[in-house]
């Protein structure tokens, strides 16, 4: 049997204060070696769809899992088949949308508290899909955050993004113009795009600010230009094997001087308090994040565990002979 948890469920369950702990934890298990982590691999199918997987293991609390999305024309769709890493059982299949904009957010969430200032109060914010909307959710329950400015390229989705996250964060949101007016005098700056070219410009960027970019995470794409990766002082990113494959905005940025990616810090090495994130306060500080397998699996557990608890999702029957899976002998 194996629990079925669809993103109702998963909505019910997953608060942000959950996410965040759960990747915080994800990031100190990459830190101690209980994590082990495959980074994402594409298969694309001519004609445009792109199958999208990557997995990771908790050896600390005895889970491994994936998550298994596809990518099309027509949307998207995610999955997380949840195990026990010790008996090989399939625990849950959770349905991974909801579940994962929240970690996705919540990684930015980790990443503000350790490399942002402490005062800052000011979020400039470029997109309003439905990540940016966890982006700010998340940096809001790790700072006091006293004013937030966005910016989208539809002025009727920026005004209406805008009410909406002030109402649901009750703190001032006020649409922008531009992009750079979204982000000039911001503390903390967000890009949460679906763009292919750079959306901000390092001219914008000023001392003591952090930078959580998070759009673009395939080599040929980027949201930051070449002079805001260069101006970054302290560059972090969630797996530096992951990051050399697909993080364009960096991979563009250092393709004159690779050697620029030894300067490059794992944001689990920030959390475990091994290297700072932070060295002034002045510094410019960018957390380039690609989201990785780990992340899903440990929130996924505690999905799964809340769930037990409180008796939702469905039981699904699967390998209905399981009683005798172990007794088979194995094949030669």
């Amino acid at each position: 049997m194996a629990l079925l948890l669809t993103e109702s469920d998963v909505r019910q369950l997953l608060t942000m204060e959950v996410a965040i702990s759960a990747v915080e934890e994800s990031f100190q298990q990459l830190a101690d070696g209980t994590a082990i982590l495959h980074s994402r691999q594409r298969l694309f199918v001519p004609g445009g769809s792109y199958l999208h997987y990557m997995a990771a293991a908790d050896a600390r609390r005895g889970y491994m899992g994936l998550k298994i999305y596809t990518s099309s024309r027509e949307g998207l769709r995610f999955v997380v088949p949840l195990f026990n890493s010790v008996s090989g059982e399939l625990l849950a299949l959770i349905e991974a949308d909801y579940l994962g904009q929240m970690r996705t957010g919540a990684a930015s969430g980790v990443a503000t508290r350790l490399m942002a200032r402490e005062d800052a109060t000011k979020v400039g914010l470029i997109g309003t899909g439905l990540q940016a909307r966890t982006q700010l959710a998340a940096i809001a329950s790790v700072l006091k955050i006293e004013r937030i400015r966005v910016f989208g390229r539809d002025p009727s989705r920026r005004a209406k993004f805008s009410n909406e996250m002030a109402e649901r964060l009750k703190i001032p949101v006020d649409a922008a113009d531009t992009a750079e007016a979204a982000v000039r005098d911001a503390d903390i700056v967000v890009t949460s795009t679906t763009a292919s070219q750079p959306v901000l410009n390092g001219a914008w960027l000023r001392p003591g600010m952090h930078i959580n970019a998070i759009g673009a995470n395939f080599p040929q794409k980027r949201e930051l230009d070449g002079t805001a990766v260069l101006r970054a002082d302290i560059i972090a990113v969630d797996s530096c094997e992951q990051a050399k494959i697909e993080a364009g905005d960096l991979i563009q940025a250092f393709e004159s001087d690779l050697s620029r990616w030894d300067s490059v810090r794992e944001l689990a090495e920030i959390a475990a308090g091994r290297t700072p994130g932070r060295a002034y306060p002045n510094d410019i500080t960018l957390f380039k994040s690609n989201g990785i397998a780990i992340e899903d699996v440990v929130t996924a557990s505690r999905v799964y565990e809340k769930a037990i608890e409180m008796k939702i999702g469905q039981q699904v029957p699967l390998w209905k002979n399981e009683e005798q899976f172990g007794q088979r002998p194995p094949r030669p």
